[in-house]
This record gives structure tokens, C-alpha cells and sequence, in this order.
């Protein structure tokens, strides 16, 4: 079986060892092909009388990563989707039932499908190595374990920590494997296989009990506990996801089956909500998000592989501070922090530093790593020790002279190669590197905030910026943890230039009389993580304030804040960081302030339902989409919808702003757009939206 996945090697004492390696692949991933292969497998053992059979991986850093996401797509039915999860459990079922010892060598990724895989083994055995990482992260794809997951992890580890896990697709690593009983033993790699081979000749295993504390014995042991335990599984996912999304109530569903029905109808039901979801809207664009972002890594290869490893940050402020740490902790590059004061300098160091305690103390982390991290992080208060720079990266204050002072500085003290990229979230890159002696080195690299938390970030080239220039940064970005999207040189850019209309319809509807609080839940109801006005409060109206008339002057009056922004202002009302905003901000919690509304001369009068509410806001999101595609702004719509959903949360289970537009249709879109303008004319639709609508296209 030389040519097959599976490659079947007998050892001494009639143990076999199968290794896993799809040919021509970095990964392990489950196919279709996987069942035949793997019954031939059990066939050959069978026949060869082994005494045990250990499965490890041919790859160097995963044992199976997963299902192969094409072959879900490929489900055209539901009853496809049915076949693919009733195939799995039989294959499985058929392994477990072998009668000699099976085992799993796991190094690496052991995700998905991979992790049911082992499940369907007598043991686990995996190595101690930082990327060996085992979990069921179905839900972030809006599916459940489809191939015994929900039935066979919680009598491994309980019914608590399989709803965790499975509710969040949560990985764990080795150690936290081997303290929950997923897996039997934890090894240094070199001995992996050979620890697997000893494990191979134990004999088959005998049930085991979940390793539980007392209080979880008693909740999990009997219907009254279980039930305390689903239902509030059940009203946290409700509180997190509004409702949105309907797989973590089947993986409710599936794992209550596991403990309260027999086995076969509670395979059945995990079977059922593995079609059902496959099919779903939620899933489909959960997938296609998926897709793109795989898509996306394949874009702005660099040619030059020296990677940037010696990086300079200007401002030591939270931005300055948060690109710091994911250039040194996440792209392992030397950082140089530059701040015009020590303490800024000092704030920034321990800005990392209190992000890698946390993770020490969750044991993510040595006390050596973390002490390694730090290293790479230095700072100053001049520009000594940037010579040898490849990139600078500004993130200071919206000021055009300011910035391109500092292109001036960057040039004088590095060398002719360094890059110089402007975190601006507003200001055109042509004008900051318009006296720049080499512009060819100027680009934008828009963050969002907090940096180590968001996954969006903005390439923002001029004419002028070289191709070369523009792969480096994108290829340092993905190294940072980042999803970049490359935009178009023009102010606002593509995620605030489509940001600013829909937190301007919001405020438009506050002085209109709609509560505070009505209208964050409506925008929170739609999808969204947070409101408008907590967004604004969160960023800071002052930020807002800065760049709304960049985004008027360069775009026009669609663009204009209202003027109550400035009253916030002159009220030192700036959000969060002055401890009121539109909201008051105590120690825990947070309320409106009422005196807000007489503060901006409103008198409280709702007239919208929440559903008028969020049309109006996104609508005004949708039509500045469109425009954006329309001009280049963005490449795509694919980069569109990618771009709203990770810089802004725009919400992912409908697929993006591009494939909302598609599903709501743009004739109906451009006909709603087209009511609201006849009372305001910054709804008026986008001529892209009205050319479609009379064409009848889409944009996927």
C-alpha cells in the first residue's frame, strides 16, 4: 500500500505501524478516499493477526488537521451531508471494535475529524511539543463534530469540559490533554513511537471514567445536575451569539444525547445536526469566510525571502505599544520602540509584558519564553540603533506634518532599503510621503484596536509604492498574526471610510430622539459585537472627531458628523478612557447617563422598531460598500466582505457586506436606499447598487 495514505508496516511483536501522509499535501486532512483506504487497513491487520495497530502521522507538525473543508461543499443535499457523518461513525465504529489494541501517535494539529479519528482508538498517546494541539473546532465553521465527537469526548472528559471545548473549538494542549483523559500519555517527541508501540501491547481498554472533581461527579451524575449543566450551556451561548448561530445548540442537543439515549439513536442525532447545519446559510458563509482567507495567503507572494526581521515602532502609545508586541511576540522580529519620552517608552514594554504574564500564568507560557519575548523588545528616546531597521512603522497622532517629519527622520537614520509604514487611519499615504526622498518605501499599515486582538489589518499603497514593497508588508503582516487587505490610497480607506455613514445614521438617530440603549441593541441584535455609540465610546469621540472632516473634505457632505460630536468634546465626554461618553463607566459595569440628552438638547421619542433602526444604519454601511468596490477601493467583494467582518465585526454568519447585499438583492437594497433619501440625501443609492439592480447581477 506504498501509494496509499495509509502505509502499513509490520514490527516486532506483531505490532503494526500504519503512517499517515497524504501525498503532495503539507497537511493531513480527511477525504472521502480516507474510508475505503482505512477499511483495507483494518482488513490487512486483521488478516496479518496483529496484536495491536498504531496510527502516527508522516508530516512534521500535524496528525490530521481536519476534514478536507471542499468535500463539505460538495455535499449538495442534505442526505449527502447525512452519508458523509453515518460513513464516519461506521469506519469508526468498525476501528473500535477491532479485536486487538489500537493507538494514536498524535504530534502536532490533531483537530476535527483528526481528534474523532483518535477518539475511535484504544489509546492516545501524544507528544509534549508546544504544536501539538488537540480539538473539535467544528462550531467556528457554524457545524458540529460529525464523526463521533459529541458522543465519545464527554465520556473521556466529562460532559462540562466536551461543552467547553466544543461550544468555543477550543485547542488544548498536550499537558492540559493528559490532566482532562483525552489522551492516556504525554511524551517527548523522540520517544512518541515507541512509547505508542509499548502502549500497543497493554490490550484492548477497559471503560474508564472521566477524571472529575467531587461537585462535577455530582452535577454530571444524575438528570437534575445535567440539566442545571444544558441549560445554562444553552443560555450562554443565547447571551453570546444572540441567537445567531444554530450550531452550538446542536452540539447541546448532540452531547445531551450522549448521556441520555442509546447509543445508536444518539449517533443519530449527532448524524441529523451534522446535515441539517452543513446545509445551513450560517455555515455556507461561515465556509466561504474560510475559503477566502485561505484564498487570500496564496495573494502578494514575496519574491525576496529575506523576512523582515529588525522592526522599528514610532509611538509608544496603546497602538505603538500593541504593534510592538505582535512584531516581537507573534513575527519574532527585534523591535526598537521610539517615543519622545521615556515613560512612553516604559508604558509600551510593559504593555507586553502584562499581555505574556497572563499567558505564564495560564501555563501558555515558560517564565524563559516569556523572558525571551521581552527581550525582543527595546526601547529609545532618539534614533540610535536604526540602522540596520527594515521596517518603521508610525503610529502617532492624526497629523500630516508630523508624520512626514518622521519619513524625513526614518530616511536620515536607517538605511535606503527600510520601510517606512504610516498606521494613519484617515490621512491619503500620497501626502504623507509626498517629500519623501524615497517614496517608493512609503506605505500604509492600517491596525485596528486593540492590535494583539483584532485580526484585520489595512496595506494601503500610493501610486508611487513599490510591488516588492507591498509583499514585504503583507508577508510581515500574516507573520504578526494579521489578515491583510490591500486598499486603495484614498481617505477613510475601506473599513472607517464604510464605518463613518453607519455611526453617523446612528447619532443622526439619537438627536432624532431614539434612546441610547435602543439603538447599540438593535446594531447588537442584527449581529454585531457591539453598538454604534459603544464602538464611538470605546475608540474615543475625539478619534471620530479627527477624522470625520478628512472624510468630508476628500469625499463630500455624505460625510459630515453632526455637530453634537463637538459638544462631547468641549464636554471632555470622550468615551471609556475619560470614564464617560455616551455611557458612564464605573469599576465594573457601565449606564447611560441620562444628562446626555440634555447636554445635546434631546428629547427622548421613540418612533423606530429596532429592525428600522438597523436597516438604516447598515444600509448606509451597504451603500459605501459598494462605492468602495466600485472605485478600487478593495480588489473584490471577497476582500470587502472579509475586510467588514475582521476590522469591524460586520456580522460573519451572513457572509460579509457583498453577500449580505447578494442575498437581500440590489434592487431591493437600491429601492430602500432610494425611501430613506427622499427625506436625506446621503442614502441616496450608489450608481453601482442601481446598475445592478437593473441588470439583475450579483456580486458573487
Amino acid at each position: 500500500m506504498t501509494d496509499s495514505v495509509f502505509n502499513f508496516e509490520l514490527k516486532d511483536n506483531d505490532i503494526a505501524v500504519v503512517t499517515i501522509d497524504v501525498p503532495g499535501e503539507k497537511m493531513n486532512t480527511l477525504r472521502a478516499s480516507f474510508v475505503d483506504e482505512l477499511n483495507e487497513v483494518l482488513q490487512k491487520a486483521t488478516s496479518e493477526r496483529v496484536k495491536g495497530l498504531v496510527f502516527i502521522s508522516g508530516k512534521a507538525d500535524n496528525f490530521i488537521a481536519g476534514a478536507d473543508i471542499k468535500m463539505l461543499d460538495s455535499a449538495q443535499t442534505r442526505d449527502d451531508a447525512l452519508y458523509l457523518s453515518k460513513t464516519c461513525h461506521d469506519v469508526f465504529a468498525q476501528m473500535a471494535a477491532m479485536p486487538f489494541t489500537t493507538v494514536a501517535a498524535l504530534h502536532g494539529a490533531t483537530l476535527g475529524g483528526g481528534l474523532e479519528f483518535a477518539l475511535a482508538c484504544d489509546y492516545r498517546v501524544c507528544s509534549d511539543a508546544d504544536i501539538t494541539k488537540l480539538g473539535l473546532p467544528e462550531v467556528q465553521l457554524g457545524l458540529l463534530p460529525g464523526g463521533g465527537g459529541t458522543q465519545r469526548l464527554p465520556k473521556l472528559v466529562g460532559i462540562q469540559k466536551a461543552l467547553e471545548w466544543t461550544l468555543t473549538g477550543k485547542q488544548v494542549r498536550a499537558k492540559q490533554a493528559l490532566k482532562a483523559g483525552l489522551v492516556n500519555q504525554c511524551v517527548p517527541q523522540s520517544i512518541l513511537l515507541t512509547a505508542a508501540l509499548k502502549q500497543a501491547l497493554k490490550g484492548k481498554v477497559k471503560s474508564v471514567k472521566p477524571k472529575l472533581d467531587r461537585v462535577s461527579q455530582l452535577l454530571e451524575g444524575n438528570p437534575f445536575g445535567r440539566n442545571i449543566i444544558f441549560k445554562k450551556a444553552a443560555d450562554n451561548v443565547t447571551k453570546k451569539t444572540g441567537g445567531h448561530y444554530p450550531a452550538p445548540y446542536a452540539i447541546i442537543k448532540a452531547i445531551r444525547a450522549s448521556v441520555e439515549m442509546d447509543s445508536q439513536r444518539a449517533y443519530q442525532v449527532e448524524a441529523d445536526g451534522f446535515a441539517d447545519l452543513c446545509m445551513s446559510s450560517q455555515s455556507k458563509a461561515l465556509r466561504g469566510i474560510f475559503f477566502a482567507t485561505t484564498e487570500m495567503k496564496k495573494e502578494w507572494q514575496v519574491e525576496d525571502k529575506s523576512s523582515i526581521s529588525h522592526v522599528a515602532v514610532l509611538g509608544g502609545g496603546l497602538m505603538g505599544a500593541g504593534i510592538a508586541h505582535v512584531s516581537a511576540c507573534k513575527a519574532s522580529a527585534r523591535v526598537r520602540i521610539k517615543d519622545v519620552a521615556s515613560e512612553g517608552v516604559s508604558k509600551a514594554l510593559n504593555y507586553s509584558y502584562k499581555i505574556l504574564s497572563k499567558k505564564q500564568k495560564r501555563r501558555i507560557l515558560s517564565s524563559a519564553e516569556l523572558q525571551l519575548q521581552m527581550n525582543r523588545i527595546t526601547g529609545v528616546t532618539d534614533y540610535s540603533g536604526f540602522k540596520h531597521t527594515q521596517i518603521a512603522i508610525e503610529a502617532v497622532f492624526e497629523d500630516l506634518s508630523l508624520k512626514q517629519s518622521m519619513v524625513a527622520d526614518i530616511e536620515a537614520n536607517t538605511n535606503e532599503q527600510t520601510i517606512f509604514a504610516s498606521n494613519t487611519s484617515s490621512l491619503p499615504i500620497h501626502q504623507i510621503a509626498e517629500k519623501a526622498a524615497r517614496p517608493e518605501n512609503v506605505i500604509g499599515l492600517h491596525y485596528f484596536s486593540p492590535v494583539e486582538k483584532m485580526p484585520l489589518v489595512e496595506v494601503i499603497p500610493h501610486a508611487g509604492t513599490s510591488e516588492q514593497v507591498i509583499a514585504k508588508v503583507v508577508s510581515f503582516a500574516r507573520k504578526q498574526g494579521k489578515t491583510p487587505i490591500v486598499v486603495k490610497d484614498k481617505a477613510g480607506f475601506y473599513v472607517n471610510r464604510i464605518l463613518a455613514p453607519y455611526v453617523n445614521e446612528a447619532a443622526n438617530l439619537l438627536l432624532a430622539g431614539e434612546p441610547i440603549e435602543k439603538i447599540d441593541q438593535a446594531l447588537v441584535e442584527f449581529g454585531f459585537p457591539v453598538g454604534p455609540l459603544t464602538l464611538l465610546d470605546e475608540v474615543g469621540i475625539d478619534i471620530g472627531s479627527k477624522i470625520a472632516p478628512i472624510l468630508e473634505n476628500e469625499l463630500g457632505e455624505r460625510f459630515k458628523a453632526p455637530d453634537a460630536f463637538n459638544k462631547l468634546i468641549a464636554a471632555k465626554r470622550l468615551g471609556r478612557k475619560t470614564g464617560k461618553g455616551f455611557y458612564l463607566y464605573g469599576a465594573k459595569d457601565k449606564k447611560v447617563d441620562e444628562s446626555i440628552y440634555d447636554l445635546l438638547g434631546i428629547s427622548v421619542s421613540p418612533k423606530l422598531n429596532k429592525e428600522e433602526i438597523a436597516e438604516r444604519c447598515v444600509s448606509q454601511m451597504l451603500n459605501e460598500a459598494a462605492r468602495c468596490l466600485d472605485e478600487g477601493i478593495i480588489a473584490s467583494a471577497r476582500d470587502g466582505d472579509i475586510g467588514a467582518i475582521f476590522g469591524i465585526g460586520f456580522p460573519p454568519f451572513l457572509g460579509g457586506p457583498f453577500s449580505y447585499m447578494d442575498k437581500l438583492g440590489a434592487a431591493q437594497l437600491a429601492s430602500r436606499l432610494a425611501t430613506f433619501a427622499e427625506k436625506n440625501t446621503a442614502f441616496t443609492p450608489a450608481e453601482a447598487l442601481v446598475t445592478m439592480a437593473e441588470n439583475k447581477t450579483v456580486y458573487y
